[in-house]
């Protein structure tokens, strides 16, 4: 139920066409809540029915071109009501933390190079977010809208550096495991 509220997020904050739309996910809400352009295209043509956005009229009308969305009233109570909404925690799944258990009785051949690529990925997205941190963010009084931004963002920075300490922590591990681990 979320990629609505995420794109009527997004079309309160710039109205858009579904292209714009699509590319400010990938720069900024992806982040965090990730969808393919297909399903991005498929919820504003659902939201536009349920009458929660509606496109804006066309300057000049040409075949093809590119529909810009704004949000109605309707959807900025829906996105209102979603908010205010208590919500329970989702229950964690990480492959990877699976794959290291289920190497304990089978072996552990790929699981150190794994690790290796892993911690170099959760390194590069926390040097992103903190040069989005730095650029988008400067010290000193902000918004509301602006605070509440940036802890989305604090929120993203923080979970990269819990993974970037685990890892190394787990590569630590890793070295120090006797030769003779299960193989077969």
């Amino acid at each position: 139920m979320s990629l609505p509220h995420a794109i009527l997020t997004a079309l309160l904050e710039k109205p858009s066409s579904g292209l714009e739309l699509t590319r400010r996910f990938d720069r900024s809400i992806g982040y965090f809540w990730s969808a393919t352009h297909q399903q991005i295209y498929r919820e504003l043509g659902r939201l536009e029915t349920e009458g929660h956005i509606r496109a804006l009229p066309a300057e000049q009308p040409t075949r093809g071109q590119k529909k810009s969305y704004e949000v109605l009233p309707a959807g900025r109570e829906e996105l209102a009501r979603w908010t205010a909404a208590p919500q329970d925690p989702k229950p964690y799944r990480d492959t990877l933390l699976l794959r290291l258990r289920a190497s304990a009785v089978v072996g552990t051949e790929g699981i150190e190079a794994d690790l290796r690529r892993h911690l170099a990925l959760h390194q590069r997205q926390l040097t992103e977010y903190q040069e989005i941190e730095k650029r988008d963010f400067p010290p000193g009084p902000a918004d509301p809208q602006d605070r509440l931004q940036h802890l989305v963002l604090r929120a993203g920075i923080d979970l990269e550096t819990f993974w970037t300490q685990w890892l190394t922590h787990a590569l630590t591990e890793f070295a120090g495991l006797p030769d003779d681990r299960p193989t077969e």
